[in-house]
Formats: structure tokens, sequence, C-alpha cells
């Protein structure tokens, strides 16, 4: 085999890694999160500073090494059944949680 075949069956592989992460497909995720979390925590992750002054609270960018710092399991259990004045995020299968969280992921700043 050519060298330079070879190094596109690596290319593909490695860019069809990037697309899923925690065993979930981060562009789903990135759509179950712009439909259900974007209005809160903004588009890049980034808090609504109108809605963290509605709510009086803090919120940290989901990126930030407190919120990844967290284990995947603690994550959706702070999604699914809300965490602090955060409700509970309805509507989601256990597929859309797995993409969820692997685009969440990508947010480590």
């Amino acid at each position: 085999m050519r060298p330079f075949v070879t190094l596109g069956f690596v290319a593909v592989f490695v860019l069809a890694g990037l697309a899923t992460l925690a065993g979930g497909d981060v562009e789903a995720g990135k759509a179950a999160y712009t439909k259900k979390c974007a209005t809160c925590h903004g588009k890049d992750g980034q808090a609504s500073e109108k809605m963290a002054k509605m709510f009086k609270v803090e919120m940290r960018h989901l990126g930030s090494p407190e919120v990844q710092g967290k284990s995947d399991e603690q994550l959706q259990k702070d999604s699914v059944e809300g965490v602090g004045k955060m409700k509970p995020v309805k509507g989601l299968n256990d597929e859309d949680i797995k993409n969820l969280m692997a685009f969440v992921r990508t947010l480590k700043q």
C-alpha cells in the first residue's frame, strides 16, 4: 500500500473519532444543546448574562475547570434532574444525553 493512501485512511479514522466523543455524537449533541440549553448557557457555553441576572445566580462557562471536572454521570444528573435554580431538562432520551455530554466536553477551556 502506498504511504499517502495509508495516511488518508488514518486521517479518515482520526476525523471520525473527533465527531464522536464520550461515546456520543458531537454534532447531534450540539443540535440538542442548541435546542435545549443555549438559551441559558449561551451558544458557546458562556452563560447568558441576562439569564444569570434574572435568576440571581453565577453561571460558570461550561468549559470551565469546575464544570469539566465533573464526571459524565454528574453532568448528566445535573442536566436531567437540574441543579440549584436550574430546572431539569425535559425531552431528552438516553442517546440525546450521551450526545449532549460529548458536545459539552468539546467546550473545555
